[in-house]
């Protein structure tokens, strides 16, 4: 496995109880607007711990998780296991070793900007049957509040490559380059999350980017946490929002 598929191997439980999940409002708007129903099979790429196929699976459809991270993968298929529709495989972005024209719809959940992109786009065209869609979504952290802003300095100050994985380097032409010569649509969601102290942690730690339990500046860091979240908790609680943007469209 490369470097980036192994980032999140000790961060599994993190990832599960502190990731901002997807509102029902994406799946609502891709049945008005494109169609979709739940005889398509969907191919969740970089599945990871598999929160974006849960919000597809709850709603009834098909869905085949391809992550390459092995503890994310294995903690996919004990969470989604009652799922009869739910099917777990080892695969890339790049390679995902799904069969030539067997998916409908493929999904993308707060994955895109760990993929090689041109060898993704020839893969996604080898995998979707003709007009298949594909869905990139993201949870993207605002930070408009004065408790969001501060939270994006600390984790600018103690994360190691925050500024070049961020979500936020990826823009529309990118992601119009990467549907051309089809088009695609950007939908934004509204999401939060609310958070006691415990669970802002775990929020901070399930980022691949920040120091973990052992790593050097992991209590200065901490320390910082918990003076921002004294100076601006209400009822001992701190809401984090999001914008959960949807690029979808066509692809050929």
């Amino acid at each position: 496995m490369s470097k980036s598929t192994e980032r999140f191997s000790n961060r599994v439980e993190d990832y599960v109880r502190y990731r901002p999940h997807y509102p029902e409002q994406v799946i609502e708007f891709l049945e008005e607007e494109y169609g979709l129903t739940t005889d398509k099979k969907i191919a969740d790429i970089g599945a990871g711990t598999g929160i974006s196929s849960e919000l597809f699976l709850k709603s009834g459809y098909h869905v085949t998780a391809v992550e390459p991270n092995r503890e994310m993968r294995e903690k996919a298929v004990e969470l989604l296991q009652p799922f009869k529709n739910f099917t777990a495989i080892n695969g890339t972005a790049e390679d995902t070793t799904l069969k030539d024209r067997s998916i409908d719809v493929i999904i993308a959940g707060q994955a895109f900007h760990w993929f090689d992109v041109s060898k993704t786009k020839k893969e996604f065209q080898r995998i979707l049957k003709p007009k298949g869609i594909v869905g990139l979504i993201w949870n993207e952290r605002l930070t408009l509040s004065p408790f969001e802003k501060e939270y994006d300095e600390l984790i600018v100050k103690h994360a190691r490559d925050y500024v070049k994985v961020d979500h936020r380097n990826i823009t529309k032409p990118d992601i119009d380059k990467f549907f051309a010569p089809a088009t695609c649509e950007l939908k934004v969601f509204y999401n939060f999350q609310i958070f006691d102290f415990e669970g802002l942690k775990g929020r901070l730690l399930s980022s691949s980017y920040m120091p973990s339990v052992n790593d050097d500046g992991y209590t200065e860091m901490i320390n910082d946490l918990k003076v921002l979240f004294d100076h601006y908790k209400e009822n001992n609680l701190i809401k984090i929002d999001y914008d959960t943007k949807l690029f979808v469209g066509l692809f050929r």
